[in-house]
């Protein structure tokens, strides 16, 4: 059977990527590094972009537990931010107030803080090279951050861990995108992509495309799209809250695991992980138990005022950590999910999307689906 005539065709573009969120834009900042055109398929503000939800943290303290590739990949990604935030800043014309002085997790008993030193110490062990994360009692974190409270029994201190403004990053990137004649299209939600000879029709809500490359980075939505190209994308939504206060005087100088203040003023306060499927509503108790928290840690919080709440959706796949694969049914599609695009970032832009544009290197093979049992045969 011959196919169906196209609708529309647009230009011809070496990849379409599907998701406009900052893995996508990441990628298509990097391939068109690599000298490929560029079209980004989106679905706009309806999707469940877990940038909304992301606390703009460049973190690498504790990431790979059970999974030592993946403190090597973060640390990879975290080491290359200086330059790629500086890349960015220059071509877009903007400052992402992206700083690296290190971050810390609050521990408000000593046994908490025995539990977090000795898994760190485990995982420094287990990966050479690994970042270097230093244990203070309360004494050594209040010389760290002054306005730390008395109900904190110490932390771990990692000189790696950063953050910056995620919204100007977003930004950046899609200004940047535009600059280099990325075809960006909202409201294009995907409906099939159909290999064809040479590449892939993809039939959207605002028309077809056709390109010899995709690549499937719309987060939640890749469920769905994989499996049309040979791919399997087990990932799930999960639910994480977040607050954040009028604007303040600075105080606090390093991001804490759960709260940071932003380079505006305002305190960002919040990491709830909660199992409630596609349900994007807040919960009164779950912000309450977060603020009180909040307070234990930094009392100087307690007279502030709240001025939003959210929540969005994580996309997590079963261990938690990414998915990074290319079809062998179908040549020239490949997947990019994960839960912590602001981290990576800069390896998406600078190592997956060469990946791409090029030859799949074997260092990713840690990272396929293939290590999830119920991959099915394809």
């Amino acid at each position: 059977m011959s196919p169906p005539a196209a609708r529309s065709v647009d230009p011809e573009a070496d990849a379409v990527i599907i998701g406009g969120g900052v893995v996508g834009m990441a990628l298509a900042y990097g391939l068109t590094d690599a000298g490929l055109s560029v079209l980004v398929l989106d679905e706009g503000d309806v999707a469940h972009r877990a940038s909304r939800a992301n606390f703009a943290l460049v973190w690498v303290q504790g990431k790979g537990m059970t999974m030592p590739d993946y403190a090597r990949w973060t640390l990879r990604s975290a080491d290359l931010w200086p330059a790629f935030a500086a890349d960015i800043e220059r071509e877009a014309g903007l400052s992402l107030a992206y700083e690296r002085r290190g971050g810390v997790m609050a521990c408000l008993t000593g046994e908490e803080l025995d539990a977090r030193a000795a898994a760190l110490g485990r995982l420094h062990n287990a990966v050479p090279g690994a970042a270097s994360v230093e244990r203070l009692d309360h004494a050594g974190l209040k010389a760290l951050m002054p306005e730390i409270g008395p109900d904190v029994a110490g932390g771990t201190y990692c000189p790696a861990d950063g953050h910056l403004n995620s919204l100007r990053l977003f930004h950046g990137l899609h200004a940047i995108a535009g600059h280099r004649g990325v075809h960006y299209r909202p409201n294009a939600a995907v409906e099939t992509i159909e290999p064809i000879s040479g590449g892939f029709r993809i039939v959207t809500a605002a028309g077809e495309v056709q390109a010899p490359r995709v690549v499937l980075a719309a987060g939640l939505g890749n469920a769905r799209l994989a499996p049309m190209v040979g791919l399997h994308a087990p990932v799930r939504p999960q639910r994480g809250e977040v607050m954040v206060t009028e604007k303040l005087a600075p105080f606090l100088t390093h991001p804490v695991t759960f709260l940071r203040q932003t380079d505006e003023g305002g305190v960002m306060i919040g990491d709830s992980q909660e199992e409630t499927g596609f349900d994007t509503a807040t919960d009164s108790q779950v912000l309450a138990a977060i603020a009180a928290r909040a307070m234990r840690v930094f009392p100087v919080l307690a007279g502030a005022r709240v001025v939003r709440t959210w929540s969005g959706l994580r996309v997590m796949s079963p261990d938690g950590y990414p998915v990074y694969d290319t079809s062998a049914r179908c040549p020239g599609a490949s997947l990019v999910t994960c839960h912590s695009g602001i981290t990576l970032a800069a390896v998406h832009a600078r190592v997956i999307a060469r990946a791409i544009a090029g030859d799949w290197p074997a260092d990713l093979a840690p990272f396929s689906a293939r290590r999830f049992a119920d991959v099915p045969a394809t």
